[in-house]
């Protein structure tokens, strides 16, 4: 399988990656290693695609969610939790060996753990989760203080790549005042929404200045990720963190 590590100074025990399209199974418009069930793939290919992950790359199968675009943090505090598929859209926890897994199309997913990698967490930041506040519920769950968080913006969808209607730029000037600085006008009345900009922009606002990744583009960078505004139906990267 192919993965892109993480570019972050993460302490030494945290592990972060993002899975690249290929290696896989999948065929057709899922072609190949995709690894969500929701998708219309054949299930039993999403199976070979993670039983394929988890021996080549994890220490322990991932936890997964259903994804809902929420502002929902799930707490993973034993291995019992571990095995419960939630409606959610973050996890976190202080587990070892424990993979916290997300899986996008184009959404910014977000990573953070401590400076002292005691604490990780995986959100899954689609337009509404952002502007809902799922980055502001992640670092409440943190007992280190925010200046003690590091965070890494994995692959998604470019600000060149991503016009929004002024429904969507006004809830998040509504929400953020700092986030307008991100919306570049259009022609035609719509706006280029720049995500890493306003994730970026809300982590600082709390302290988190050790912010790195948002130079990849999900649309643009067909080889290796899965595109919903590219493509429509697709499969979906999976983006996963975890301590040892």
């Amino acid at each position: 399988m192919a993965y892109l590590a993480a570019n972050w100074p993460a302490p030494k025990n945290v592990t972060a990656l993002s899975t690249l399209r290929s290696g896989g199974v999948s065929s057709g418009d899922f072609a190949s290693f995709n690894l969500a069930t929701h998708v219309n793939d054949l299930e039993t290919n999403v199976v070979k695609n993670r039983t394929q992950l988890t021996r080549e790359k994890l220490p322990n199968p991932a936890v997964w969610l259903n994804q809902t675009h929420s502002t929902d943090v799930v707490v993973i505090d034993c291995p019992q939790k571990a095995l419960q598929v939630a409606n959610a859209d973050g996890l976190y926890t202080k587990l070892v060996n424990t993979p916290l897994a997300i899986m996008t199309a184009d959404c910014l997913p977000v990573f953070l753990c401590d400076a002292n990698g005691q604490e990780i967490a995986a959100l899954h930041a689609g337009w509404r989760g952002l502007c809902g506040g799922i980055i502001d519920n992640a670092i409440a769950l943190f007992e280190a203080p925010p200046s003690d968080i590091v965070a890494y913006l994995a692959p998604a969808i470019s600000q060149s790549n991503f016009e929004v209607g002024k429904e969507v730029r006004d809830a998040f000037c509504d929400w953020f005042s700092l986030s307008e600085a991100y919306f570049k006008p259009q022609n035609n009345a719509k706006y280029l929404a720049d995500l890493y900009g306003i994730a970026k922009a809300r982590l600082n606002t709390f302290g988190v200045t050790h912010v790195f990744g948002g130079e990849h583009c999900t649309y643009r960078q067909s080889p290796l990720f899965y595109s919903y505004r590219r493509q429509g139906q697709c499969g979906r990267n999976a983006h996963i963190i975890w301590r040892s």
